[in-house]
């Protein structure tokens, strides 16, 4: 009999894990289990009444680096060589390219307006110009405070670059290096053409929708609305899932649901692992979708973030429909995606105000006709409000992740810790952090 692997958590990561060990040459049992109704955890797309598209979640996957080139042969489907295409997606990507104003124009709104990055910044500004760029980094990747996360965890290739010319605007600058070379069509298009992130014609959601579909045709078990009431250790090392209303028997858990979900279901003799996981916290971002008819930007870029000292309310707001017209739908229109989120949000929260879809609206609208002159009312809205959506690397998060690995590896308790809550937030993180639990996990197989 095989060895059973149960996946926690049908997010990009827990299909990622269960991508790669069903692709093993003798692959394990693979069991994925998620707690809501459907699959992709934060990637969400949804279609207006006109066709358009509204990115709930990411919107835009990077092709730079080894990670993007991974997440790129992922679409592809390469394996041994042969490009087979087996997620079938390849002529569903929408590039944006090296010469397009969204590759090429990114703002800050700073004193009332909005300011190019990297050239562009008035002289006035020029000495705040690296705490307002960490500080709207911070807050337009992690919805955070700059003084409290950790650069090291939360952008590793700044943190190399500050040690290597130690500047961190330089590493802002530079860039992260591109790492090992990997090859496939797709991925030789992307550095020809230079693309600076894309998505697909449907929506990301596609992604995990055809990974689901692949999971399925190759055996593997996808179980959906069935939260995990608690797991515990039984003899030989085994694992015992307990669901709502059934259990499951495993050889190995990966675990890609949140780190500190996983630490009220750890049984008691992995206490010390719980306590670590339960200090990884996480913060919520409000989503606000608006799409204007006949409406014009001042600027044609990716978008503009907006530093703490500006508006402590928004983030940043992305040009949707400058990077991806084509997901525009049928009648002309402009949509824009409006972030809020930050010490606003935390505050209102831990005051226990109700966030109503209204309050969320209007200072998204406010954000839209102050920040940008569209001051007609959007003829299209969508607001979401992702509870505990971004996991915060604070201060000494490393530490945390060597000891939580120490415990696991002096215990040998069969886990493996895969998701956001780890390594790294962007979907090429959690997509890598699946690949490589999966191989973790896979080199304990025999004749793997």
């Amino acid at each position: 009999m095989g060895r059973t692997v149960v996946v926690l958590g049908g997010g990009i990561s827990g299909l990622a894990a269960s991508y790669y060990l069903s692709r093993a040459p003798c692959p394990p049992k693979v069991v994925l289990v998620e707690g809501s109704e459907r699959l992709g955890g934060w990637i969400r797309s949804v279609r207006g009444p006109d066709g358009a598209i509204f990115e709930l979640g990411p919107r835009g996957i990077r092709p730079a680096g080894a990670l993007g080139a991974r997440t790129l042969l992922l679409v592809s489907g390469l394996t041994c060589g042969e490009q087979i295409s087996e997620l079938g997606l390849d002529s569903e990507v929408l590039p944006v390219r090296g010469d397009h104003p969204a590759a090429q124009n990114r703002f800050l709104y700073v004193g009332g307006a909005l300011h190019a990055l990297p050239s562009g910044i008035s002289p006035s500004l020029t000495l705040k110009v690296a705490s307002l760029a960490m500080d709207s980094l911070c807050r337009g990747v992690f919805a955070g405070n700059s003084r409290e996360l950790s650069i090291r965890s939360c952008f590793p290739s700044l943190f190399q670059a500050e040690q290597t010319h130690r500047s961190i605007l330089l590493g802002l600058l530079l860039g992260a290096g591109q790492g090992p070379q990997l090859d496939s069509a797709l991925i030789r298009q992307a550095r020809a053409e230079r693309w600076s992130q894309w998505s697909l014609r449907g929506g990301l959601e596609t992604l995990p929708q055809a990974l689901n579909a692949h999971l399925t045709s190759r055996g593997v078990s996808v179980l959906q609305g069935q939260p995990v009431c608690g797991l515990s250790l039984q003899a030989k090392g085994r694992w015992k899932v307990s669901l709502e209303d059934s259990s499951l028997e495993a050889d190995h858990i990966i675990s890609a649901i949140p780190a500190s979900v996983l630490s009220k279901l750890l049984p008691a003799e992995a206490a010390p692992l719980a306590h670590a996981l339960s200090t990884i916290t996480a913060v919520s971002v409000a989503v606000v979708n608006l799409q204007y008819r006949g409406a014009r930007l001042p600027v044609q870029g990716f978008g503009h973030l907006v530093p703490s000292s500006e508006d402590p309310v928004i983030l940043g707001i992305v040009y949707d429909s400058v990077a991806f017209p084509e997901q525009d739908g049928s009648l002309p229109g402009l949509r824009l995606t409006v972030m809020l989120g930050g010490s606003w949000l935390q505050t209102l929260e831990a005051r226990g105000c109700v966030l109503s879809q209204e309050l969320l609206q209007q200072e998204a609208e406010k954000a839209a006709a102050t920040q940008l002159g569209l001051n007609e009312p959007p003829s299209h809205c969508l607001v979401h409000l992702h509870k505990n959506s971004i996991p915060q690397y604070t201060l000494g998060h490393w530490q945390k992740l060597e000891s939580a690995a120490q415990f696991l590896a002096a215990q040998k308790l069969p886990l493996t810790l895969a998701g956001a809550s780890y390594e790294g937030v962007a979907v090429n993180d959690c997509i890598e952090s699946g690949r490589q639990a999966a191989a973790r996990v896979l080199g304990t197989e025999p004749n793997s």
